[in-house]
């Protein structure tokens, strides 16, 4: 795959408008802005502006490390000190699970993080910069997309239900 120089700039631009434009339907939909999203948000627009002001597309291939490493590091100490900060970062992402099954999940993904991060930095340096970009699309999110089906045994075990079926006759999921 081979990209010109300027199709990425532009499109560092709009990511950075959809990361802001997200935030700010979630503050207006939902009346607050998640953890996470803030942020993801401040990532990438901060990563996107240094490569859009340079001209520099090292900054949009290091910004996923970058973020990787926050969040693996963050949630392996969070682990060690007993915090499950993956819950505070969902909030109430995973109604029913317990305290053991939160600490487990931050446990799994903050290793998965780390193991993203050298992923990353391995892919970044040995592949161009297009190939780079599909291994986004075809190497990270099948792998991530697998690591979250993976988890879902140990979520079970832990609390996580579908649901009590009445609540959802009373109560059914609006739009």
């Amino acid at each position: 795959m081979r990209l010109r120089a300027g199709s990425t700039f532009k499109s560092t631009g709009a990511f950075i408008v959809a990361a802001i434009v997200a935030l700010i339907v979630s503050k207006w939909r939902l009346g607050k802005v998640s953890p996470m999203l803030w942020l993801s948000t401040a990532l990438i627009v901060g990563f996107g502006a240094l490569t859009i002001y340079f001209h520099d597309q090292f900054y949009v291939q290091i910004k996923p490390t970058v973020i990787y490493l926050v969040f693996g590091i963050s949630l392996l100490v969070g682990w060690w000190m007993g915090k499950a900060l993956l819950k505070w970062l969902l909030e109430a992402a995973f109604e029913g699970l317990s305290e053991e099954g939160w600490l487990k999940l931050s446990r799994n993904w903050g290793f998965f993080f780390l193991v993203l991060a050298a992923l990353n930095e391995v892919l970044r340096q040995y592949l161009s910069f297009g190939d780079w970009l599909a291994a986004k699309i075809w190497v990270f999110l099948p792998l991530s997309f697998l690591f979250t089906f993976a988890q879902l045994p140990m979520l079970l075990r832990h609390g996580l239900t579908a649901g009590d079926k009445a609540e959802v006759i009373e109560h059914p999921p609006s739009e």
